[in-house]
């Protein structure tokens, strides 16, 4: 365990918005994690595991203990037909996929370029061109801090739903996911159907192919984090009836939407943002990026209020032209605990 001097919080999650922690500590092993659970110094502080902070938006001051999760490894086994990866929760995310890639073995290609590291990963249930984790997650490694014991949920205990899990509910609170499991076939079956990679034939694609293109695309859509400070994605897709959606199309037939099961079809929250006219509007130092309209970001000078503020006035616009909420994929993070934009601007 390490505890940091520095309680500025801008470097450790990508909007870079100034906010600082009462302390940050580093932990690089379960033992770690146990015992700054243990600590007399910590035990009666609210406590937040992070990563890389990629899906975060501390709207004011955090008077906790943030834990930053730098347990790391990634070990390979092999079966007669799959490849076997445990990964600790603290690698990188996109570091592992450019592993995969190097020792060709495919199946997390699409998911080049997510910002974050694996141990979020299924929190989130990640998806991007036709994948989600769920497709390659094989086990979750979860340590209890009330037991300090380790369990290991298979996928299908991990309850994993569209940017949804159980680690955002049952196991939301005093669960640290500490390793994730892949098993990633040998028999790699190119996921392709998606634009941009339906350009390419099936049976002659490579991995590397399919890495590349996924790269390519989200360097020219997405800032960087590096140099834009945002949290990609900032809205889910709104699932609404097939019945609404039929109803837009009326008025927008042009509406792209997607099969969810027999009653529900998926949006694209960036298409819906984008005929509002909203790419490229700006509140104080907040402002949507100018090619896509899903990503809320930070110029260099934005405050949690100025994001927030955005944040609802597209939530207000997409209801007003097109009667579908929108609900926020980013973390909101108060205080002493985890929030929602309706509930910061209710008080």
């Amino acid at each position: 365990m390490k505890v940091l001097p520095d309680h500025g919080l801008a470097p450790y999650h990508t909007f870079g918005i100034d906010a600082v922690a009462a302390q940050i500590v580093e932990a690089e092993s379960i033992d770690d994690f146990v015992t700054i659970w243990r600590d007399s110094n910590f035990n009666t502080m609210p406590k937040l595991v992070v990563g890389q902070g990629s899906n975060l938006l501390f709207c004011e001051d955090f008077q906790g203990v943030i834990i930053l999760n730098r347990i790391k490894g990634i070990a390979l086994t092999e079966t007669a037909t799959s490849f076997c990866l445990h990964v600790g929760g603290g690698e990188d995310w996109h570091q592992l996929v450019s592993w995969c890639v190097k020792h060709n073995i495919g199946g997390l290609e699409n998911l080049a370029l997510i910002p974050g590291c694996v141990g979020s990963s299924p929190i989130q249930n990640i998806g991007a061109y036709g994948i989600e984790l769920k497709d390659v997650c094989q086990y979750v490694d979860v340590l209890d801090v009330n037991t300090n014991e380790v369990k290991r949920y298979d996928a299908a205990a991990c309850q994993f739903g569209y940017r949804d899990s159980i680690f955002k509910h049952q196991l939301k609170d005093g669960h640290i996911i500490v390793a994730v499991g892949f098993c990633l076939s040998k028999q790699w079956h190119p996921q392709i159907a998606y634009a941009p990679l339906n350009q390419f034939d099936a049976t002659t694609v490579t991995i590397q192919q399919v890495f590349d293109a996924v790269c390519d695309v989200r360097k020219a859509k997405l800032p960087d984090p590096c140099k834009i400070g945002n949290a990609g994605s900032f809205f889910k897709n709104p699932i609404i009836s097939k019945t609404l959606r039929d109803k837009l199309l009326v008025d927008y037939p042009s509406m792209p939407s997607y099969g969810v099961d027999d009653q529900h079809v998926k949006l694209a929250a960036g298409w819906l943002i984008d005929q509002c006219g909203l790419k490229g509007y700006q509140i104080g130092g907040a402002k949507i990026h100018p090619q896509q309209a899903l990503v809320l970001t930070n110029i260099g000078t934005a405050t949690a209020e100025d994001v927030i503020y955005l944040a609802q006035y597209v939530v207000d616009s997409v209801v007003t032209k097109f009667g579908v909420g929108l609900e926020h994929e980013v973390r909101f993070m108060a205080a002493n605990a985890e929030t929602h934009l309706s509930e910061i601007l209710a008080s």
